[in-house]
C-alpha cells in the first residue's frame, strides 16, 4: 500500500503534492485496480481485458466509445501505439462500497498515430500530461464497469491539435 505517490508530472502545480494521498485504505477492490493499472503500464491488452467480467464494459468518455468483453483491451492498444512510453501517475484513490475512484494523469510522448473514432492523428512527437478521472465498479473480484474521463481538450492542446482553434473562435 502506498501512502504517498511522488509527482513527476511537469505540468502539475506544486499544490498538487498535497493531494497525492491514497484515501480509503488497503481494500481488495483498490488492489484489483492497482493491478489493472500495472497491467496497462505493461501494455498487455489481453491481461487487461481479462480483469473484466464477461459482460464488463469500458466507457472512454472523451472518445465517446464503449468497449465490451475482450474489446476492453483495445484502449490499452490505442494508447500503447500512440504513446509507447505511456505512464499513468496516480494521485489519489478511494473506495466506496463496490466503487473505486482514481484521480490520475496520463503521461507520454506521442510517437505513433493516436486512433480516434473518426480517424488517426499522426505522431506529433509532443509530450502530454493529461488529467484523468476513472470510476470503476467491481463485482466478485472483476471489473464490471470502467468509466474513464480524460481531459481531452488538454490532451489535444498539449499535442498541438488545438493550435488553430483561435481561427474558429469569435472574439467577445
Amino acid at each position: 500500500m502506498y501512502n504517498q505517490i511522488e509527482s513527476v508530472n511537469p505540468f502539475a502545480s506544486p499544490a498538487l503534492a498535497n493531494r497525492q494521498k491514497v484515501v480509503g485504505g488497503n481494500s481488495k477492490n483498490e488492489e484489483i485496480i492497482r493491478g489493472l493499472y500495472a497491467i496497462a503500464e505493461k501494455q498487455d491488452a489481453k491481461a487487461f481485458a481479462n480483469l473484466f467480467t464477461e459482460d464488463g464494459h469500458f466507457w472512454d468518455v472523451s472518445a465517446g466509445m464503449n468497449y465490451y468483453g475482450q474489446d476492453t483491451g483495445k484502449v490499452v492498444d490505442i494508447y500503447a501505439k500512440a504513446f509507447p512510453d505511456m505512464h499513468r501517475e496516480l494521485y489519489s484513490m478511494w473506495t466506496v462500497g463496490d466503487m473505486v475512484f482514481v484521480e490520475l494523469s496520463l503521461n507520454g510522448t506521442q510517437s505513433g498515430a493516436l486512433g480516434f473514432p473518426i480517424g488517426d492523428l499522426p505522431a506529433t512527437n509532443k509530450k502530454m500530461s493529461t488529467p484523468c478521472f476513472d470510476v470503476f465498479r467491481i463485482k466478485d473480484g472483476k471489473v464490471v464497469s470502467f468509466h474513464c474521463y480524460t481531459a481531452a481538450t488538454q490532451l489535444l492542446g498539449q499535442l498541438g491539435v488545438l493550435g488553430n482553434l483561435s481561427g474558429s473562435l469569435v472574439a467577445r
